[in-house]
């Protein structure tokens, strides 16, 4: 099998799902209440941050498509097959991201079942050849700073209170 159709396959149907999802939530943006009675400008409607995260969803979605799309041109070759819909990846995915969602966000403080979901996740995810201290040590530093850079970002600057 070609690595190089099958990833082109791979970008162009991710990039088009990314797309529709982004799609998605720009709509259901849109569709939220925009309280002009109250004299709410643009900018502090309640969709206007998702309906631009809608956005740049659509754009990255766009912009994978195309490479798939031009990958997939340049390689050409009939006897490449679809990897499944589920596949190792989310099949891991999936529950670590229910375990957050269910099991630690409300039982812990948020900044722990960030840092210890975010440590999981690159440590599940880290590539297997790499020898075990170092998985271990990237885990930590990506769960650290991710949680330190979400929970400054939507504190400080969105002035949200964090559970």
């Amino acid at each position: 099998m070609n690595e190089s159709g099958n990833t082109a396959r791979t970008d162009l149907l991710g990039g088009a799902g990314w797309m529709a999802f982004g799609l998605w939530i720009l709509i259901e943006a849109l569709r939220m209440d925009r309280f002009k009675s109250m004299g709410a400008s643009v900018y502090t409607m309640p969709g206007f941050v998702p309906g631009m995260i809608g956005a740049v969803i659509i754009a990255l979605g766009l912009i994978l498509a195309v490479r798939g799309w031009r990958k997939r041109a340049a390689t050409q070759d009939p006897a490449d097959q679809a990897e499944p819909l589920i596949n190792r990846r989310i099949a891991l995915m999936l529950p670590l991201t229910l375990v957050y969602a269910v099991a630690l966000l409300g039982r812990l403080p948020f900044w722990l079942a960030t840092a210890l979901f975010v440590t999981g996740f690159t440590w599940a995810f880290t590539p297997t050849e790499q020898p075990k201290l170092r998985r271990v040590i990237t885990a930590l530093v990506s769960g650290v700073i991710t949680t330190a850079v979400v929970v400054f970002v939507f504190q400080e600057i969105f002035l949200v209170r964090l559970p």
